[in-house]
């Protein structure tokens, strides 16, 4: 299977996207037409002949082209751009009446974006109290971020469940988590609550006392 070409970035942040071929040094940009588009059907930017013949409204003053490589560059960068995008090259041969377009190369670039998600909050409230013992309900909540997170506790270095919610406009929109637990606590315990997204991970720690 071909290695499927991945960039990453994160919101605000500038990128460049690989294309798949690059113009050699003895010619030039206006032998080319170049299509980048997302999902493959809206056009992003694209290059015929040497000058830019279309840009997506969403993206405007918001890409370039580098003319050697054809790396599309997307800064800054949104959510919105998360995913699929393809370069697609044709090179034109001229002869006296007609342009000859012929397909160098056609490929995927997938775009994954990240938000950072805010430091977790933790929050402890005593439901019911005794000589023995305090229960008490614990949430935990993180806003903002991108993908969609995982939420994970520790308590005294035992690993525990969330009760988790997520809000979120669309698949394409920040994310809110909130994680809620309902705890017997005996003795002054160490609670810690981490949320994880795209390989990067945000963690509180709070000292629940009995």
């Amino acid at each position: 299977a071909l290695e499927k070409k991945v960039a990453k970035s994160k919101v605000g942040e500038k990128v460049g996207l690989p294309c798949c071929h690059e113009i050699p040094s003895s010619e030039s940009l206006r032998n080319y037409r170049v299509y980048w588009q997302k999902n493959t059907t809206e056009v992003v930017l694209a290059y015929a002949q040497g000058s830019k013949i279309s840009e997506h409204d969403r993206y405007e003053n918001r890409t370039d082209l580098d003319t050697t490589n054809l790396t599309l560059w997307i800064s800054p960068v949104e959510i919105l751009d998360n995913g699929p995008y393809q370069c697609v090259v044709q090179h034109l041969k001229f002869s006296r009446d007609s342009v000859v377009p012929r397909i160098v190369c056609d490929e995927t670039v997938t775009l994954f974006v990240t938000a950072d998600f805010s430091e977790p909050n933790i929050t402890a409230e005593v439901t019911a109290s005794s000589c023995e013992s305090t229960e008490m309900v614990v949430r935990c909540s993180s806003h903002g971020g991108f993908p969609k997170p995982k939420i994970s506790g520790v308590l005294n270095n035992r690993s525990l469940v969330w009760n988790a919610t997520w809000v979120s406009e669309s698949s394409l929109s920040p994310y809110n988590v909130t994680g809620k637990l309902w705890l017997n606590v005996t003795k002054d315990v160490s609670l810690t609550c981490s949320v994880e997204y795209s390989g990067f991970v945000k963690s509180t720690s709070l000292l629940l006392s009995r």
